[in-house]
């Protein structure tokens, strides 16, 4: 796998028949091999940016660059042979196995969408199962699967497709806290460019180089998360006291919350 850069330059959205932008113009760079977390309350436009740099939604202005080039300007798998998703919504009725679920990443990798898995395709996706600790379930169906375990498939799949960024819609939804900790070490070691919402914001600092704040469709900050994530801008953002304090067992700062009164 290798990683690449990301270009958002002046990217807005508004739905088709809407003069109403869900998203503002947004710009930002990423540096190939970069962790960027996209945090902000509900309703601030998280998910509609993330379906803007996969391609599932056009433009109303602006471009995404990958690696130079804009995704829409190329062919659709093109753009799936270099970017994968992980979405929140999981199906849970495929008739497939765990196995042939990992599989499909390989699809856009495969002359014409068909033709037979090679040796290479199936090293890949038994490299996929076992960083997801999934090979005791590769012949279950995905139906018979608690939502956390679907997860694990869903980003095991995404590896599979081979991609050079990685697009992560709240990957630690529905995962226990082993789950959610082995997801986020993944992050962290994996050699790729990584775009990933996240509610939890001290989970966000921990795991993620950049940190892009979002309230109401409009970016408040994009930096380090020192950076972004003060007391001051979350408290704007989230309609929350803020403050940061330093946990005594390890010296790191903590974000904690309170309702404000």
């Amino acid at each position: 796998m290798t990683a690449a850069t990301l270009s958002v330059q002046e990217l807005s959205w508004a739905p088709a028949k809407s003069a109403d932008l869900v998203l503002h113009p947004t710009s930002f760079e990423l540096d190939a091999g970069r962790v960027l977390g996209i945090v902000g309350p509900n309703g601030a436009g998280k998910t509609s940016l993330l379906r803007l740099l996969y391609r599932y939604h056009r433009p109303t202005v602006g471009t995404v660059q990958v690696d130079g080039q804009d995704i829409w300007s190329m062919p659709a798998r093109a753009v799936a042979q270099r970017v994968a998703a992980v979405l929140q919504e999981q199906p849970s009725d495929f008739a497939l196995t765990v196995g042939e679920i990992v599989a499909l990443g390989r699809t856009p990798h495969r002359r014409g969408f068909v033709g037979a898995v090679g040796a290479r395709d199936l090293d890949i996706i038994n490299h996929a199962l076992d960083q997801l600790d999934l090979h005791e379930l590769a012949d279950r169906h995905l139906g018979t699967l608690s939502g956390g375990e679907r997860q694990r498939v869903m980003v095991a799949r995404a590896l599979a497709q081979e991609p050079k960024l990685l697009i992560l819609d709240e990957p630690t939804n529905h995962l226990d806290i082993r789950h959610q900790l082995e997801v986020l070490e993944l992050i962290r070691n994996l050699p790729l460019t990584i775009v990933t919402s996240l509610h939890d914001l001290n989970l966000a600092a921990g795991v993620c180089d950049n940190i892009l704040l979002l309230h109401s469709g409009r970016p408040i900050g994009f930096g380090t998360p020192s950076d972004v994530l003060t007391e001051k801008s979350v408290a704007h953002a989230f309609q929350v006291n803020a403050r940061r304090e330093q946990l005594s067992h390890s010296g790191n700062e903590h974000l904690t919350f309170h309702l404000q009164t």
